[in-house]
């Protein structure tokens, strides 16, 4: 039973550095272009969606989602920003959406 708690104990300790080594990455969505987002340099496109999609909703202070209707939003934000890979996505949801926002129908 000793060796089984000392192999244990070793483990925990190898194990232990390594969760601690990985660097913390944070992102200021306000400055994602659309570049960066079409082509994944900082994420999968989904994920600043579904961020964006939460960020407008609790402007909002809403918590209803309507998926098909954020679908058809980020699409259109999407072929606006081949168009425009400079601008920041905030801004093409801003220039396509308008007060619709990725957020619950109005």
């Amino acid at each position: 039973m000793t060796r089984v708690k000392l192999l244990l104990v070793t483990l925990i300790l190898m194990l232990g550095p390594a969760s601690d080594s990985r660097s913390q990455v944070t992102v200021d969505v306000a400055k994602i272009t659309c570049d960066q987002m079409l082509l994944f340099r900082v994420t999968d496109p989904d994920n600043i969606a579904m961020w964006l999609s939460g960020y407008y909703h609790a402007k909002q202070g809403t918590t209803v989602v309507d998926v098909e209707q954020m679908k058809v939003v980020v699409e259109k934000v999407k072929g606006f920003c081949l168009q425009k890979p400079d601008m920041t996505v905030m801004k093409a949801v801003d220039a396509v959406a308008g007060s619709q926002k990725i957020g619950p129908p109005h």
